[in-house]
């Protein structure tokens, strides 16, 4: 009896070795790089690189988390990336950014995350698509005074910045009777140091602590009161006396110089500080609209309050503030009596440089985007402040930018923005025009 032979199999087993790899291809492919998640990781390059062309990819390598980390080369060496995402290779959110680093700048949290996010044209996270789906109250009646608060509330820093620059151009207006126009420089070289300040807190891991804060604030006003002293004693000492318009030909080079040179040591480039005590409270709610403030506008209002009180105490009780006044009424009188003009006018300048450097110090944690053209019309507001307020009075000098900070504020919130600088420099006009003096402002002749 023949028995037949079984038939063959029409499909082969897969040999052993290629079931051990599918087995293995999902360890495998969870431990490269997945290529999707690196290409977004890498479109963020460019938002804090000022030459996107000039970087080269060195290493794209994974982290847990997940996360891509992308190690590349620039002009001024190497630098890194990394970004996580809220999912996995093989999960719903691996195309999902929910957090970037860099190696300059630590975690890029809050606002400016979704605003990288947005400059990198990606979809909002899942987590926020709900909140504007949200049921929200109706207006009320107090809707559009709330509205009115809330922009009340944001002139107070702007109103700051005006004042403390205001300052410094009717000191030194005060007591030689010219304008300074390269005061607005000064609030630029402190706005600049503490932007680099703030930057050389972030990388040694010191962060935003109030004792370092006030450290860099410090020394800020005596570096840029050492430039406004050099400024008195190498320019505006050896034009002193002339009645031409030397002296303000003289201020607008000067201006230029500071704004080149700067450019030329650190670049045209924007710095952005990390942002500081920026937690927010909620002061009223009418209907859909919240007044808020933040706790950095609080202090900034108490550390303008601070420097005025001391620049009052100074003035008013001290030998500088007595020699100061005596100048400012009559100089030739001043030096005969034996007072010693030059070094009281320098003096002045010195103060005056300390707070611009103050208001540099508010511009650029309050705003960022420091950059060498950043006291440029800043400074020229700041004078128009000035002389609203009554240039040569230091109260007025407060006064005067209060009220342009508000009239720029309401410009901008009920006006078309694109005119908000044409309103502020109207009031100037308008104040030229049919109250020179300014609000505290008198007239008076000087004995020199």
């Amino acid at each position: 009896m023949v028995i037949p032979a079984s038939p063959q199999p029409l499909v082969r087993p897969p040999p052993p070795f290629i079931l051990l790899l599918l087995i293995l291809l999902p360890a495998l492919a969870a431990c490269g790089v997945d290529r999707d998640q690196a290409d977004l990781c890498r479109r963020f390059i460019p938002a804090f690189e000022d030459d996107p062309a000039a970087v080269r990819i060195l290493e794209e390598r994974r982290e847990d988390g997940p996360a891509v980390r992308v190690r590349y080369a620039t002009p001024e060496g190497e630098r890194w990336i990394a970004c996580r995402f809220a999912g996995g290779v093989f999960d719903a959110g691996r195309h999902e950014v929910v957090g970037v680093a860099t190696d300059r700048t630590g975690p890029v949290v809050g606002m400016p995350f979704l605003m990288l996010r947005l400059w990198a044209d990606l979809p909002a996270p899942r987590g926020l698509k709900a909140l504007p789906d949200a049921p929200r109250p109706g207006p009320t009646a107090w809707t559009p005074v709330a509205f009115l608060a809330q922009q009340g509330v944001n002139a107070v820093t702007l109103a700051c910045v005006y004042a403390l620059l205001a300052i410094g151009y009717t000191l030194v207006y005060a007591i030689l009777g010219q304008i300074n126009l390269a005061m607005g420089e000064l609030t630029m070289i402190g706005a600049m140091l503490s932007a680099m300040a703030s930057a050389g807190l972030v990388l040694t891991g010191v962060g935003a602590l109030p004792a370092a804060l006030l450290l860099v604030l410090a020394v800020v006003m005596a570096f840029t009161a050492v430039h406004g002293w050099a400024m008195d004693r190498l320019v505006f000492r050896h034009l002193r006396g002339l009645r031409t318009h030397t002296p303000l030909i003289a201020a607008v080079g000067l201006s230029i110089a500071l704004q080149e040179t700067v450019r030329l040591l650190h670049g045209a480039r924007d710095w952005w500080p990390r942002p500081v005590f920026a937690d927010r409270h909620d002061l009223w709610t009418a209907g859909p609209f919240t007044v808020t403030a933040l706790t950095s506008q609080g202090l900034i209002l108490a550390l303008t309050a601070a420097l005025y009180m001391a620049l009052r105490v100074i003035m008013a009780r001290t030998a500088f503030g007595r020699a100061h006044r005596a100048c400012t009424d009559d100089a030739g009188a001043a030096a005969l009596m034996g007072l010693n003009v030059d070094r009281t006018v320098a003096l002045t300048f010195a103060l005056g440089g300390a707070c611009a450097a103050a208001a540099g110090f508010v511009i650029a944690f309050q705003y960022g985007g420091v950059n060498f053209l950043t006291g440029y019309v800043i400074g020229f507001k700041a004078l128009a402040a000035a002389v609203v307020g009554g240039i040569g009075s230091v109260p007025g000098a407060v006064l005067g930018g209060a009220l342009l900070a508000a009239v720029e504020t309401l410009w901008s919130a009920y006006g078309p923005l694109a005119y908000k600088d044409v309103a502020a420099f109207g009031l100037l006009a308008l104040f030229l025009i049919f109250r020179p003096r300014g609000l505290l402002g008198t007239e008076r002749g000087r004995g020199d």
